[in-house]
């Protein structure tokens, strides 16, 4: 990374919730989240393509689940879609900052990627310090609290030794183990079986924690302008698929005033077509 990109130098708030203070020329930051990438939908792709090739932000923050599926940083070895998409960040890099938060499909994200791409992987949760204000990020699986056998899973996958055990398996092996999972998250999905939401009593935990009065997050497909007690507010990121009646890909904006108005900034939500 060059040396002009912030660090996460300021003291935590928490245990291990890292601070990124916003340079102070920055105006404009967008925020995506579950993209879901795979090569079966190369519209999806093309739209985020576009997106990072035109966006006028000064940094994209990507909220986790850019990727359908990641089953580790060695899959850039060969040539095919996934280094396709690491091309596209490495380009997009040359000309804004990008951040990268792991969501609960591509948890296995790594230090290899992360240099392909030219991007910063976050921390889940972690604090951003813009516009005079602090904005908590998050994936937002870690709060789906109702759902308990899928917090059981979440725990055994993020784990160290069970990763360590995960990338020592065959590629090949790696492949068809996800392919399995999500053939069953698929079946899941047709059987009309709910999903929980986030935990609002734990939400407005982590906000108090990090002196935070806004959770940006996505995870839950339901983009949405929560207003929660002690004035506090989520704000939930729309997933993208190109394929949909209408078509889905959002961009989340945030604006620091300009010139000679207060202090603050202001949120937008726009098509990835017309985030320029």
């Amino acid at each position: 990374m060059s040396a002009s990109r912030p660090r996460n130098t300021t003291p935590t708030v928490a245990p291990s919730w890292p601070v990124l203070q916003a340079p102070a020329h920055w105006r404009q930051l967008d925020f995506i989240s579950d993209l879901h990438l795979q090569d079966s939908d190369l519209a999806t792709f093309s739209a985020w393509q576009h997106f990072m090739q035109t966006t006028r932000a000064d940094a994209v923050f990507i909220l986790g689940d850019l990727f359908e599926v990641w089953v580790g940083d060695d899959v850039l070895a060969t040539p095919g879609f996934e280094t396709r998409c690491a091309q596209v960040l490495q380009a997009a890099s040359h000309r804004l900052t990008i951040f990268l938060m792991r969501g609960n499909r591509d948890f296995l994200l790594g230090d290899a990627f992360a240099q392909v791409g030219g991007l910063t992987l976050l921390d889940d949760p972690c604090v951003l310090d813009f516009a005079g204000q602090r904005w908590l990020l998050s994936h937002g699986d870690a709060l789906c609290l109702e759902d308990t056998d899928y917090q059981q899973f979440r725990s055994q996958v993020r784990s160290a030794a069970w990763q360590q055990d995960f990338l020592s398996l065959a590629l090949t092996q790696r492949q068809q183990l996800a392919h399995d999972m999500r053939m069953q998250s698929e079946a899941r999905k047709r059987s009309g079986a709910t999903y929980a939401d986030l935990d609002e009593p734990m939400t407005c935990s982590w906000l108090h924690m990090a002196q935070a009065s806004t959770l940006i997050h996505g995870h839950t497909h339901k983009p949405a302008d929560h207003q929660m007690t002690d004035g506090l507010r989520r704000i939930v990121l729309s997933d993208w698929d190109a394929t949909a009646t209408p078509a889905r890909a959002e961009v989340l904006r945030l604006s620091a005033a300009v010139a000679g108005q207060a202090e603050g900034s202001t949120v937008q939500r726009l098509q990835a077509t017309r985030a320029e």
